[in-house]
């Protein structure tokens, strides 16, 4: 699996898959607090020591849904998982 890189207004992340990568790129300022919640998910798995899978950063944005009281910010962060889900492969 190669590693592709993704960057933030913060950092730079290196992601799994170069699909969701290149899908934030060629979106440009569209997704920016997509981008944002992915990059916090991401930040969390990496502090955690968790792997930095498909799956662990699916399963981040799922719970991050389940403990958030802000509908807006569910409405985003459900669509930052749409995108990944459709722009990812399994993880094998």
């Amino acid at each position: 699996m190669t590693q592709t890189t993704l960057k933030t207004a913060q950092t730079t992340i290196n992601l799994p898959d170069s699909a969701l990568t290149d899908y934030f790129r060629s979106a440009g300022d569209l997704l920016t607090e997509e981008q944002a919640i992915l990059g916090a998910a991401i930040r969390k798995l990496m502090a955690s020591g968790r792997p930095l899978t498909n799956k662990e950063i699916i399963l981040r944005l799922i719970d991050e849904i389940e403990i958030t009281d802000d509908v807006v910010r569910i409405d985003i962060i459900r669509k930052t998982l749409e995108i990944v889900v459709d722009h990812t492969l399994d993880d094998i």
